[in-house]
């Protein structure tokens, strides 16, 4: 995030490279800074107001005394610094350095030799044939035994749901069953939030707090004399990391008696990981499966509600998929199409990870010609980029799960450096078919059964942090489908 009092837009930068870029009014660094101000509060608008008037859809941030910003929707820029020359774009110190408390040294806050040996680790089981039984075995349990239970009431009593909160209590339930084999019983209402869930909440928030800093000298001071959010994080990553340690003692008890299970970190457990890294490596996966598959899912079922026609065409699907079956299994869900469809028109959209960075090491030009220097942050904009006309028509802000489908009637292989939501290259999500068949399974069985309305008839906000949110919830009323 970027802050009105150490930022302004050199905007002579965006007529440089022959022409390369937009001819904006030279607007002196004054006015810059006003305009900034201004749109302090709509900076994802704003940024792809800018970078769909660039002809390469490249913009480029200077902030005083620090290090410049690169803005990218760029299909060719995007694939150049994740794929092409990823050894000169690693995530580097500037990132790491924010979440580096929280994730220590796991697998999404690290580069180098240390990233390679989890990759390869965790690419091998994401690949196995028992982890995904397991994941479905626990969404089954989830969803029939606590999430479809919760709707039913809703619906009989005619109470107000909070679908964001009660999909992201959903959601933390079954991360941390898939990742670490326990259950936080976070969506059992009746219940308090157990200590992992809410310290989890905090230490999320208070480091994505740091990336608003105006200079990263406030929170490293707070941080140094242990004050204000600083406190807090430091206060909520030690019940994290107490809690997690605790689990993978446990853990490692039941498999030296012959007991483990079919989850991540038994896996992790058993291919010979112990000490910190184990413990931050789940806790990146609880981080990166936490909120945004239920982000995803958020706003998807809102748009659903403004898009009955296309709600009527899942129901079909969903019934297709489901003659003469008690329950959905692994392969009934990979046909979904359709639901894929949505999700990913939805992502398009409202996607769960607003923008992500990386550093240059050295110094570099990106293929439309935009020179990089050692240092500079290089961010790519999936949001920005979902809005492109030159990337999805004029109809970029229509959501139209059609666009996902050949003429024939065949999904489309949408390049993932278009369509960055899942990263691409060799940091490319090694969750991504289990966040789908996740995403497919609420979708299904939810939709079968319930309507929902939304209490609000405003358009909601849409709140980047660590992980994408809509301001204020999703309240809605529960209704029965009617069959």
């Amino acid at each position: 995030m970027i802050s009105s009092k150490n930022f302004y837009l050199n905007f002579k930068k965006l007529t440089s490279s022959v022409g390369k870029f937009v001819k904006l009014p030279l607007i002196p660094r004054i006015k810059c800074l006003i305009s900034f101000h201004q749109n302090r509060h709509r900076l994802l608008d704003w940024y792809t107001q800018l970078l769909s008037r660039s002809r390469t859809q490249t913009i480029v941030v200077h902030r005083l005394g620090a290090p410049r910003i690169v803005v990218i929707a760029n299909p060719e820029n995007v694939e150049y610094i994740l794929k092409t020359n990823f050894v000169n774009f690693p995530k580097g110190r500037p990132f790491t350095d924010l979440l580096g408390d929280f994730l220590g040294l796991g697998i999404f806050n690290v580069d180098g030799e240390k990233w390679i040996i989890q990759r390869k680790l965790a690419s091998h089981e994401f690949s196995a044939k028992s982890l995904r039984e397991f994941v479905v075995k626990v969404l089954e349990g989830e969803v029939e035994t606590r999430l479809i239970p919760i709707l039913q009431n809703a619906a009989e009593n005619d109470a107000i749901l909070d679908m964001q909160e009660v999909l992201k209590r959903f959601g933390f339930d079954t991360i941390c069953k898939v990742a670490l084999g326990t259950d936080p019983f976070c969506l059992d209402l009746s219940r308090p939030a157990p200590p992992l869930a809410v310290a989890f909440d905090s230490a999320s928030e208070k480091s994505a707090m740091r990336g608003v800093a105006p200079v990263s000298a406030v929170w490293r001071s707070k941080r140094a004399l242990n004050v204000g959010s600083e406190k807090d994080l430091k206060d909520a990553v030690d019940i994290v990391h107490g809690c997690v340690d605790e689990i993978i003692r446990a853990k490692t008890e039941e498999i030296k008696n012959g007991s483990g299970g079919g989850d991540l970190l038994s896996r992790f457990l058993e291919a010979g990981m112990d000490g910190e890294m184990v413990r931050d490596m789940v806790i990146s996966f609880l981080m990166a499966g936490r909120d945004t598959t239920s982000a995803a899912l958020t706003w998807l079922f809102w748009l659903f509600t403004g898009h009955r026609e296309i709600e009527k065409q899942v129901l079909k699907e969903i019934t297709s998929c489901q003659i003469s079956k008690e329950k959905l299994a692994f392969q009934d869900l990979k046909e979904m199409n359709f639901i894929k469809a949505c999700l990913c028109e939805c992502m398009r959209l409202y996607p769960p990870v607003a923008w992500d960075s990386k550093h240059a090491a050295s110094d570099d030009v990106l293929p439309d010609g935009t020179p990089v220097y050692r240092g500079d942050r290089v961010t790519y904009f999936p949001y920005g980029m979902g809005r492109m006309e030159e990337l999805w028509g004029e109809d970029r802000f229509e959501f139209k799960p059609e666009r996902w489908f050949h003429e024939d009637g065949f999904l489309k292989s949408v390049s993932p450096f278009k369509f960055p939501v899942f990263q691409a290259g060799p940091r490319v999500c090694l969750g991504k078919e289990m966040a789908f068949i996740q995403m497919k399974y609420v979708v299904a069985s939810v939709l079968s059964r319930f309507e929902f309305l939304p209490v609000r008839q405003d358009k909601p906000i849409f709140v980047p942090l660590l992980t994408a949110h809509m301001a204020g919830g999703f309240p809605v009323r529960v209704r029965p489908r009617v069959q």
